[in-house]
């Protein structure tokens, strides 16, 4: 598409000049004074504008104003005969992102509106990253319907916009980062840094350098200086992954921090101060942690002035069927295969697994059966051992919410369902395990449906 321009100046020669210089590279229009361009403004849309600074009636600071109050707000270059200082700061405050001297050098206009336009694409792109941020990370954004996560959701949208210091709890794998995430959409500061820090993952020679920062050769191999996390993160906000695991001298620095969020770099006398939120998550107990003496009991109260935990898997099974669309639907996209379908019989297996690993073990299921399977669908039988194992006579595992273990009636479609499992669908074979005829299990199976499958 051609780059739209439109030119605002009351000088007939000047401003059909620029137009003649132009039109063979920009689809351009004229208009002689700032109301004309505001008609043109209001009746199609402008990649750039230029507009002359002294016109008689409004001015073409008025034309910015305008300008810039449109939906898609368009770039502004002034022009002017009367070139000042002055009037080039005026402009510029205004919102004009560069300023021209008459008589225009074409050359010169040429470069200011092709550096005009890659701003504005670049403006677009940082406002669409924005959009695609907050749609997925926004606290509606995140998948399920469960009564805990909901009031999980709700405290998140309760305490997101609030400056107070959040604490995280959860088993790994619960979506801690994904809980934190969403804390930071949700606030003010959405539009500045979010950056995690997986402390379990540096060693604490590394990880005081990560947080804060140090100077050039202030130890072995500081051969640069090097901006730390908090500093990056200035007017957002830094979330601390595994905070359980900091060792005692990060302790006593991050707990300064937190009271005065202010910290040296290593190797420097000067102190920096920042405006961060910290956010930070724990799968340990960080209680216990104090009552051993692991952890600080001033940066524990430090940390916990609003705790959220997040819900294990297992203590959220209807939210299941609706991870597995979601994962499923997204692998599928990524490897362009067709989503695998799971049968009722498998899903009901599915969500009465414990999933250990919680939502990370459910996801690279997921991806696992969308590249191994593919076009196919999934039925109870294909499941690996483990899930059919545990679903049905694991100590640990919750009874799907459908059976009943009173019921005659469940219990025989149980024994029935394990018998073809071990059959591998056989069904000559599974008759045999249970001492009845075939006739009779074809029966059965006609009269329960989903314990239905092909001969192997």
């Amino acid at each position: 598409m051609v780059p739209s321009v439109l030119i605002v100046d009351d000088e007939k020669h000047t401003r059909e000049g620029l137009q003649q210089a132009l039109q063979e590279n920009y689809d351009v229009s004229v208009a002689a004074s700032a109301d004309e361009g505001f008609n043109l403004m209001d009746a199609q849309e402008f990649d750039v504008i230029l507009t002359d600074l002294r016109m008689p009636g409004k001015s073409g600071l008025k034309v910015i104003d305008k300008a810039l109050a449109l939906a898609n707000k368009p770039a502004v270059i002034m022009m002017t005969a009367y070139g000042s200082i002055d009037s080039a700061v005026e402009a510029m405050k205004r919102g004009a992102v560069d300023f021209l001297t008459k008589p225009v050098n074409i050359e010169r206009l040429e470069i200011l509106i092709q550096r005009a336009l890659k701003t504005k694409t670049l403006e677009v792109e940082v406002k669409q990253l924005h959009e695609r941020l907050d749609e997925k990370f926004s606290p509606e954004g995140i998948v399920g319907n469960s009564p805990k996560l909901k009031e999980l959701i709700e405290r998140v949208k309760l305490v997101a916009p609030s400056k107070a210091t959040i604490l995280i709890e959860g088993e790994t794998g619960t979506g801690k980062e994904l809980i934190a995430q969403a804390l930071h959409q949700a606030s003010a500061r959405a539009r500045a840094p979010f950056v995690p820090v997986h402390c379990a993952a540096l060693p604490a020679t590394l990880l005081e350098s990560e947080l804060f920062g140090h100077e050039r050769g202030s130890f072995t191999g500081a051969t640069e200086r090097r901006i730390g996390r908090f500093e990056a993160a200035d007017g957002g906000t830094v979330f601390l992954d595994e905070i359980g695991e900091i060792g005692p001298e990060i302790q006593v620095k991050l707990l300064r921090f937190l009271e005065t969020k202010s910290f040296e770099r290593i190797g420097s006398t000067k102190t920096m101060t920042v405006d961060v939120r910290l956010v930070a998550a724990t799968n340990r107990n960080l209680e216990e942690m104090v009552k051993a003496g692991k952890f600080r009991e001033d940066l524990f109260f430090r940390l916990n002035v609003v705790r959220l935990t997040t819900p294990a898997l297992r203590e959220r099974p209807e939210d299941i069927p609706l991870l597995l669309e979601h994962f499923i639907r997204q692998f599928a996209q990524e490897n362009g295969f067709t989503p695998v379908q799971i049968e009722p019989g498998a899903m009901r297996y599915l969500q009465a697994y414990a999933w250990p690993g919680n939502i990370r073990e459910l996801r690279n299921f997921s991806e696992n059966i969308v590249v191994t399977r593919r076009d196919a669908t999934l039925n109870e039988f294909a499941l690996e051992p483990k899930f059919r194992g545990e679903a049905v006579t694991g100590p640990a595992a919750p009874m799907p919410a459908s059976a009943n273990p009173l019921s005659v009636e469940e219990n025989e479609k149980r024994l029935l369902r394990e018998a073809l499992i071990k059959a591998h669908g056989n069904r000559t074979k599974a008759a045999e395990f249970l001492g009845i005829s075939r006739r009779t299990l074809h029966r059965k199976i006609a009269q329960w449906p989903e314990l239905d499958v092909v001969d192997r």
